[in-house]
């Protein structure tokens, strides 16, 4: 189990939420125009990223909203969450994922 973050309720651990996906899919436009092949792309094809990974995820147990986080995939640490239609927080070219984004910058993290 790991921690997740709500920009609304603050960090809570992982079994409150619901996993969404890939965040940033953007959903094609003129779908009755487009192919099978670019159709099945858009719903099955992800990038299955090793490391920094910004994902789609609902707090179920708490106040029901989604969001987006980055989290690394190897350590399962969160570096941040940001709400819907933000732009996403870039950790450092060098962060290990093995703290978050408040442990290492407290008076920058939401």
């Amino acid at each position: 189990m790991f921690l997740v973050k709500c920009p609304w309720c603050g960090w809570r651990e992982q079994t409150e939420f619901s996993y969404g996906g890939e965040a940033h899919i953007a959903r094609p436009t003129g779908t009755d125009q487009i192919s099978d092949q670019e159709w099945g792309d858009y719903i099955y094809s992800r990038k299955n990223t090793k490391g920094v990974h910004a994902e789609r995820w609902v707090h179920t147990q708490g106040c029901g909203r989604w969001f987006n986080a980055v989290r690394h995939t190897v350590t399962d640490v969160m570096w941040d969450s940001y709400k819907m239609g933000e732009d996403a927080p870039n950790p450092p070219k060098d962060w290990d994922g093995l703290s978050s984004r408040d442990e290492l910058e407290p008076s920058e993290g939401k």
